[in-house]
């Protein structure tokens, strides 16, 4: 029985050598039968030729694999992932056809203001925005856009009514001269003639009775061509006032601690955000839409809310018309209006005098003075201007 068993594992080693060899010389066999060499079957090839296993051990062939053998790594499959659901846009409300139209003209600026003004009015049925802005535009160089021409032609069109401006970051450059000369900028023949095409554009809208709210510049990144936007800023102000326009002056509302240029700022909701873009000149979207919220307080002086546009008290404070009036800012057109409808505003505690009765100088109303009557006043009296004697 011994010897049977003895014979019986000499056996079984035989034929687990002879595996290992022939697993080892299988794949000899495929390159060979490639070679033309040895034919073999396709289904042997095809098995050799499969990426290979770990190789077994005598002691898997006798006693069997107590450990499971551990797979060749396959790449991992990556699912494409779906593509998120869209958010539901913001349903548009429908403009009424009576609605006011507001016209935004200028250049690249005037462009993200029309954009986020159309943002800030775009729950209001009552209120489309028309962009008109040029990018490229300015009065310096009128070959973009002829902003004197345009807003005649507007007008004449009747196709808005109320204007927004906002302009001048293009106007960093000299005026070609009549005689071929340029006019170079920040001498006073460049700010005369850059002021009167800012006043013909003013004149032409209060001449057909349409309200103007012109944007100024904020602050800019780099010094001189800051300077510059401050400059246009002072011309653009004294010109619009003249030809009765609003003047919406947002430098410091974009300014640092400083008073000087700043990326950063507190939003609309007083959040601190990135309020220009890379550039140093242009508004981020938060500094467009906090711009149009500023805006949107001055439109407040003409914008009724209903279609048309008109004049409406927007001093909190004030009872009346009148009192409005006492209320600075000097606010443009809007008041102007306001004074015409009031009237003189009169002080009740105090009786209007006749124009016979005003008191001058010398007159016989005994009022007189002289200068020896000066000069002798006590020190401490109220008359007593210390001159010297």
């Amino acid at each position: 029985m011994r010897n049977k068993h003895t014979w019986l594992a000499k056996l079984v080693t035989v034929l687990a050598v002879a595996s290992m060899l022939a697993l080892d010389l299988l794949p000899v066999s495929v390159q060979a039968a490639e070679a033309g060499a040895v034919i073999l079957p396709p289904a042997l090839i095809a098995q050799a030729s499969e990426t290979p296993k770990r190789r077994k051990t005598l002691l898997d062939l006798l006693f069997g694999n107590r450990q499971r053998d551990q797979a060749v790594p396959q790449p991992e499959r990556r699912v494409k992932p779906k593509p998120a659901a869209a958010l539901p846009a913001t349903p548009k409300v429908a403009k009424a056809e009576t609605a006011t139209r507001l016209w935004v003209i200028g250049d690249s600026m005037g462009n993200d203001l029309a954009k986020a003004l159309e943002r800030y009015y775009a729950e209001d049925p009552n209120l489309v925005v028309v962009n008109g802005a040029i990018s490229p535009s300015g009065f310096v160089n009128p070959a973009a856009a002829d902003w004197p021409k345009l807003v005649a032609e507007k007008v004449a069109e009747r196709g808005f009514d109320i204007a927004v401006m906002m302009i001048g970051i293009n106007d960093n450059q000299s005026f070609a001269g009549l005689d071929g000369a340029a006019i170079q900028r920040g001498t006073p023949e460049w700010s005369a003639l850059y002021s009167e095409r800012v006043t013909a554009v003013a004149t032409t809208l209060r001449g057909a009775g349409l309200p103007l709210v012109f944007v100024g510049l904020p602050p800019m990144e780099a010094p001189k061509f800051g300077q510059t936007m401050v400059r246009i800023n002072e011309i653009d102000r004294l010109a619009v006032f003249s030809a009765g326009g609003e003047f919406v002056d947002i430098y410091d509302r974009f300014a640092g601690e400083n008073g000087g240029y700043t990326a950063r700022g507190p939003d609309v909701t007083g959040v601190v955000v990135r309020m220009r873009k890379d550039d140093g000149i242009h508004l981020s979207s938060a500094g467009a839409d906090k711009l149009a919220f500023f805006v949107g307080q001055s439109l407040r002086a003409y914008y009724r809310g209903a279609g048309g546009a008109g004049i409406a008290v927007t001093d909190p404070l004030a009872g009346t018309d009148a009192m409005a009036m006492l209320r600075p800012p000097y606010q443009g057109l809007g008041q102007m209006t306001l004074l015409r409808v009031a009237g003189p505003v009169t002080m009740l505690s105090t009786q209007p005098r006749r124009a016979a009765d005003l008191v001058v100088a010398g007159s016989d109303a005994g009022l007189s003075f002289s200068l020896t009557d000066l000069v002798s006043a006590p020190a401490g009296r109220a008359d007593s201007f210390a001159v010297p004697r």
